[in-house]
């Protein structure tokens, strides 16, 4: 997710370190009306990927651990078992106090049974691919 989200990119965000650009990019609190939205309408990220910061959490494969294991920093998978998943991309309901959560190495814990907010998940399919 981080890879897809970061397109090649080094900086807090897909688009650099200026969190200001983010509704440009972003659903927030402050542009949201109080809502997630249809995918696609903030610019998209230099993988041609929309909304990976802000709008909606999205679930993923990896499992949630408060550390992660030694080993790889690239792509690194958590723990292989217990119930809690791990969440990114930040939420409609994030506002200038909680940018944080949009960045794009942020990782959230989360569980199945947790109801709070929108989480959602993505699929993407790499060119070339079938």
């Amino acid at each position: 997710w981080e890879y897809a989200c970061r397109a090649g990119t080094k900086s807090a965000y897909s688009f650099g370190d200026d969190a200001s650009q983010l509704v440009d990019y972003a659903w927030l609190k402050d542009n949201s009306d109080g809502t997630v939205h249809p995918v696609g309408q903030m610019k998209p990220n230099q993988f041609g990927l929309y909304d990976m910061h802000g709008n909606m959490w999205e679930w993923c494969q990896d499992r949630w651990s408060e550390t992660l294991p030694g080993g790889s920093v690239l792509d690194p998978q958590g723990p292989t078992t217990g119930p809690g998943r791990v969440s990114r991309g930040g939420h409609w309901y994030d506002d200038q106090n909680v940018l944080i959560y949009c960045r794009s190495a942020l990782r959230f814990g989360d569980y199945p049974t947790f109801k709070n907010f929108d989480i959602g998940f993505r699929v993407v399919l790499a060119p070339g691919q079938p």
